[in-house]
């Protein structure tokens, strides 16, 4: 069995809206200001406790507030995650086309499993996934190889290729020993070529054809 595993947020979903909207939010409530949307977006990727981390730092509040602003948080975002959250052009697609070929799919993020899930299924592409694996899930988040590697044995997987967005997953990957295939229009915080990474690709239209290469070489 060949597997295709994703990351989520800033790979198969544009979700920062959603996000920046969810911290606003938390922060109103908390009568503590609001933060941009590109602020917001550049602290996405390494799990919501790494999140609410730098919107304390943002704001300059007291780090003791942590508990406290990322219940708020999660009690606004888990409340609809999918709002304002887009799938990037051709992931639909890709997805049933791949899901159709025969490869099991996966996803490994550090969202929290239940909203990742909510996604999936608010876009009606849950079906499609045999395994998913949150930042919650096994205790552990990414760079950390075990959340992929606990996914690529959930599926029964012999091989398989990571798809992801920025240098947390391409580390994660290295780390685990899978392949990894770059999306460039996502939430990376460094360069391109400055992230290890074996294919790239800035439209969903060429996953395929990428990502059946690259398992066919393993």
């Amino acid at each position: 069995m060949k597997a295709i595993i994703f990351d989520l947020d800033g790979t198969l979903i544009d979700s920062a809206p959603d996000i920046h909207a969810a911290v606003n939010k938390a922060l109103a409530e908390a009568a503590d200001g609001e933060l941009d949307f590109e602020t917001v977006r550049s602290f996405i990727g390494n799990g919501v406790h790494v999140l609410i981390d730098r919107v304390i730092a943002a704001r300059s509040l007291d780090e003791g507030r942590h508990a406290e602003l990322l219940e708020k948080f999660l009690k606004h975002y888990d409340a609809d995650p999918a709002t304002l959250t887009k799938l990037y052009p051709g992931v639909q697609d890709a997805v049933e086309t791949l899901h159709g070929e025969g490869y099991a799919l996966g996803v490994c993020t550090n969202k929290p499993e239940g909203p990742t899930r909510a996604i999936l299924e608010a876009f009606g592409i849950d079906k499609y996934f045999g395994a998913v694996v949150g930042g919650d899930t096994i205790g552990v988040k990414k760079p950390d190889p075990a959340p992929l590697l606990a996914v690529k044995e959930k599926l029964g997987a012999r091989v398989a290729v990571y798809v992801g967005d920025s240098e947390i997953d391409a580390e994660c990957a290295q780390k685990a020993g899978i392949r990894f295939a770059l999306f460039t229009e996502g939430y990376r915080k460094k360069e391109i070529d400055d992230i290890p990474h074996e294919a790239r690709f800035n439209d969903f239209d060429m996953v395929d054809t990428i990502v059946t290469r690259m398992a066919d070489a393993i």
